[in-house]
């Protein structure tokens, strides 16, 4: 009986130290782990707006854009970049949730006239040297210039103006559906992403 309570301290200890331990390690790395991520960020969206002299993460502004399967509200924040006060591009993330091996994230970049500047792969799990090549320039790039009204939004194989990539039809296909579903949200919602003040609605 003895053996048993002083086992049950000792684990009861140690749990105690090592809680106490991931607590404090926690705590100092919170705010150099927020730091970075704001870093890639900006890394990302300086990627997809024409040049700007402003920090567009503080220029922004959240909409909401649905429910998750919980109820909650998915926000899609935009991005405005500006030289000298003028707005120079606005940026966003959209999610393509139908990629071959899961989600992809992208960013999205467009310039003042609604033409997309440019778009960058975030995050992807898709397959290496086949859907992964979706990171490449030659199919990033063309998607610089596009608009919903100067392109018909699908890939070649479906008829559309989009190359896919041999053997990889899925994550092109889900990277043109989502680009073009973060358009139309953003035409739908243009003058409240433009407003002069930020926030949340």
């Amino acid at each position: 009986m003895k053996d048993t309570i002083r086992l049950i301290l000792a684990l009861t200890l140690i749990a105690s130290i090592a809680a106490l331990i991931l607590s404090q390690v926690e705590s100092v790395t919170r705010e150099p782990i927020k730091e970075q991520r704001r870093i890639q960020m900006l890394k990302a969206i300086s990627a997809v707006l024409p040049a700007y002299d402003n920090s567009p993460d503080t220029d922004s502004v959240s909409l909401q854009n649905g429910v998750n399967k919980k109820g909650k509200p998915v926000l899609l924040t935009f991005y405005r970049g500006r030289k000298n006060g003028e707005l120079t591009g606005t940026a966003f993330k959209v999610i393509a949730t139908d990629g071959y091996s899961g989600n992809i994230e992208i960013m999205v970049g467009l310039n003042p006239q609604d033409s997309l500047n440019g778009i960058e792969i975030l995050n992807h799990s898709e397959t290496p040297g086949l859907g992964a090549r979706i990171v490449e320039p030659a199919f990033k790039n063309q998607f610089k210039g596009k608009s919903l009204k100067n392109a018909d939004w699908r890939v070649k194989k479906d008829g559309g103006q989009f190359d896919q990539i041999t053997g990889a039809t899925i994550s092109p296909r889900a990277v043109v559906k989502a680009v073009k579903a973060g358009l139309e949200f953003y035409r739908a919602h243009k003058a409240a992403v433009l407003a002069t003040q930020g926030g949340t609605q």
